[in-house]
């Protein structure tokens, strides 16, 4: 396959920052500094991926509804006609913040992990954030509603949820309990948790990580037609197993892959979006160089022949652990080092 010559889709986080603590967060935002940038870098930085010309860009972390001047940098992206997806949990959504998201229409994505309360609020290690997350889909419904009725553009949002071992037999409840219950809903995405960051711990892997033949049945159509069978019509649903995010050589070869731009908080740029290891800083570097060596890296011969024959969950994560510790910086290796162990049952944080 010919790699494009500039990224369609640009995953941004832009914050470490984040008041939950998600038992598999792949950036292990919560945990380490924020990095995060001032509104007139964050600006800097946006322009410079606006300079790439992608189809779209994902403002992610951490949580990005709590970096100051967030809307401004929505707003800069969506002028030069790039849309904008924005990843949240759901925990600082507020009517004010509600009031810049219907003017200016970034395409909003709801972390929810899991269909109850019990579940969800286990994995993202914080009690009350699934309560949170329900307030947060019910103002976006409210406002989708309302903007529907008076005809003016469509304020698209929907779940995005990633699916462990602990919520995988929760997929269903998704259709059949959580979606009806916003009629404005645009989509549900369920995606197989992927061996990185805390998920890429040996206790989380033991635990948490899907089997082989879970992550098979997330790729298989007959769970999507089952799925949209019980879910309400008219609601975009699409199952994946996340295999595309593993950067195999045979898959890009093959063309099924996730080609794209990982930024960091402080603008750097990381190869391959769930390995650590950076080829330079959007800030200081031409942002085309950035994409040349970041697909130089996706044929690097050590990656080429760590992921070459991987097949099953375990190998992915141990060559993703071999990945991390080969290209990570010396911060990189002593946060890896400094990881917990995963526990079964986490305490959860407060309420407050």
């Amino acid at each position: 396959m010919q790699i494009p010559d500039r990224p369609g889709y640009i995953l941004w986080d832009i914050t470490y920052h984040c008041p939950l603590r998600c038992t598999h967060c792949y950036s292990e935002s919560g945990r380490r500094p924020a990095r995060q940038l001032s509104l007139d870098d964050n600006l800097r930085v946006a322009d410079a991926i606006i300079s790439l010309a992608p189809d779209s860009v994902g403002l992610g972390g951490g949580e990005a509804l709590v970096v100051p001047g967030i809307f401004e940098i929505v707003e800069r992206i969506t002028s030069a006609g790039i849309e904008v997806y924005l990843y949240t949990g759901g925990w600082p959504l507020r009517e004010r913040a509600m009031e810049e998201i219907l003017r200016l229409r970034p395409q909003v994505h709801m972390s929810v992990d899991g269909a109850t309360a019990e579940v969800h609020d286990l994995i993202r290690g914080r009690a009350g954030s699934y309560d949170r997350a329900m307030k947060a889909l019910r103002l976006l419904d409210d406002a989708a509603g309302t903007a529907r009725s008076r005809g003016e553009p469509a304020l698209k949002f929907g779940i995005d949820s990633t699916v462990l071992r602990s919520s995988y037999d929760q997929m269903e409840l998704f259709c059949t309990d959580v979606a009806p219950r916003f009629p404005e809903l645009g989509f549900l995405y369920l995606s197989a948790v992927v061996p990185s960051g805390l998920a890429n711990r040996q206790s989380f892997v033991d635990r948490e990580l899907l089997t082989d033949e879970q992550a098979a049945r997330l790729a298989s159509p007959e769970l999507t037609e089952r799925l949209k069978a019980l879910a309400p019509p008219g609601l975009e649903l699409a199952v994946s197993d996340n295999w595309g995010t593993s950067m195999r050589p045979d898959r890009i070869a093959a063309g099924n892959f996730f080609a794209a731009m990982a930024v960091e908080p402080d603008g750097a740029v990381r190869a391959m979006c769930i390995y650590e290891g950076v080829v330079g800083n959007i800030l200081d570097d031409d942002p085309l160089l950035l994409w040349k060596r970041a697909v130089a890296r996706w044929h690097d011969p050590y990656v080429v022949e760590t992921l070459g024959p991987v097949r099953t969950m375990r190998e992915w994560a141990e060559a993703a652990r071999r990945i991390d510790r080969r290209f990570g910086t010396a911060e990189d290796l002593a946060r890896i080092d400094r990881r917990p162990e995963f526990a079964a049952a986490l305490p959860l944080r407060g309420r407050s």
